[in-house]
Parts: C-alpha cells; structure tokens; sequence
C-alpha cells in the first residue's frame, strides 16, 4: 500500500479532549477506512500533529503521498536527464 503523511491541527476546543482513548478512536477509524497507522508524532509549529498511514489509495484521503529518498534521488535524476 502506499505511505501518506497526514498533518492535523488542534483547534482550543479540541485540545480540551486531547486523551490516549480519543487517540485510540482515531486509530480505530483510519483502520476502518482500510488504513494503518505507521508512525503518530506530536509536533510543534504549523501542524499539531502527523500521522504516517499506509492507506490503499488517495482517492478518499487528504493527505500527502510520500517516497523514500532512494526513490526521490532516483525519479529527480530522469527529470535532469530529460
């Protein structure tokens, strides 16, 4: 499947509900929309938070897909060539 990264922002009211259940039901509903949670972080800047998520596809998802640095290396190096 491929890899996403999704980025989420607290608003105050949800910070009030900040919880390791709430967590767990978030986890619960990337799990029933067909997805895994890889990695969760807390972050400090524009985001409050980043998941990255193997989901099936990005046709139901705001997210952003992503690729090694192998891979990232590779495809630049055929757009210099071109």
């Amino acid at each position: 499947m491929p890899i996403f990264m999704m980025f989420g922002k607290y608003t105050q009211d949800s910070l009030k509900g900040v919880s390791p259940e709430r967590t767990r039901k978030a986890v619960k509903i990337i799990e029933k929309n067909g997805g895994k949670v890889v990695s969760m972080y807390a972050v400090l800047g524009e985001h409050d938070l980043v998941f990255t998520l193997d989901f099936p596809d990005a046709d139901s998802f705001t997210t952003s897909p992503v690729v090694d640095v192998e891979q990232f290396d590779r495809l630049m190096s055929e757009i210099e060539n071109i």
